[in-house]
């Protein structure tokens, strides 16, 4: 039987028109293609408190659990992630913070041990978003998950894409595709 890559697609922005959440479209067609079996999710779907321990004491949300439930259905992680002033998004941060806690039965950062996630990113700006992935990657890298060297910042988003959702640049979808291809290259040759 052949081994069918599972993989979690997900933006860190909460807005409906996200250029984060178009580009991982890409990205997740790729993947698709390239034979993984892809869940999308949007981060709005999963509303949660800011991290507290006083709240995590209380009672851990049930949302956190959905989301630690369905990492741990995947072994790879597709997310494009906007920069907001230079850093991570609030939303991507607090989710990963939830998530990475340990609840009864599951210890601290089990869904993200042994991992694999590729990175992209799109901003109006000239950097693309760059900057915030840095701090994506350190976070991920030091809680146990394998990031995949390459990665995508696409620049002056609000005018990258096309009516069908793709990109002007055929050398930008190129590179965010094989973000897709690669990410499900790459679990194969981990667990396949």
């Amino acid at each position: 039987m052949t081994y069918i890559p599972k993989i979690l697609a997900l933006a860190g922005s909460l807005r409906e028109g996200s250029y984060n959440h178009q580009l991982s479209k890409i990205a997740v067609a790729a993947a698709e293609a390239a034979g993984g079996k892809v869940t999308h999710i949007r981060l709005r779907d999963y509303p949660l408190p800011l991290f507290d321990e006083d709240l995590e004491k209380a009672g851990f949300p049930d949302n956190a659990l959905r989301l630690k439930q369905i990492m741990h259905e995947h072994q790879g992680l597709l997310i494009a992630s906007p920069e907001y002033n230079s850093s991570i998004t609030a939303v991507l941060k607090n989710t990963i913070d939830w998530t990475s806690r340990a609840t009864p039965g599951d210890p601290s950062l089990a869904c993200y041990a042994g991992r694999v996630a590729a990175l992209m990113s799109a901003s109006p700006g000239g950097l693309g978003g760059l900057r915030g992935l840095v701090h994506v990657r350190a976070i991920l890298g030091n809680i146990g998950v394998l990031v995949l060297p390459e990665q995508v910042a696409l620049s002056a988003a609000h005018q990258a894409f096309d009516e069908q959702g793709k990109l002007k640049d055929p050398a930008r979808q190129a590179a965010v595709e094989r973000l897709g291809a690669n990410l499900v290259a790459m679990l194969r040759k981990l667990h396949g």
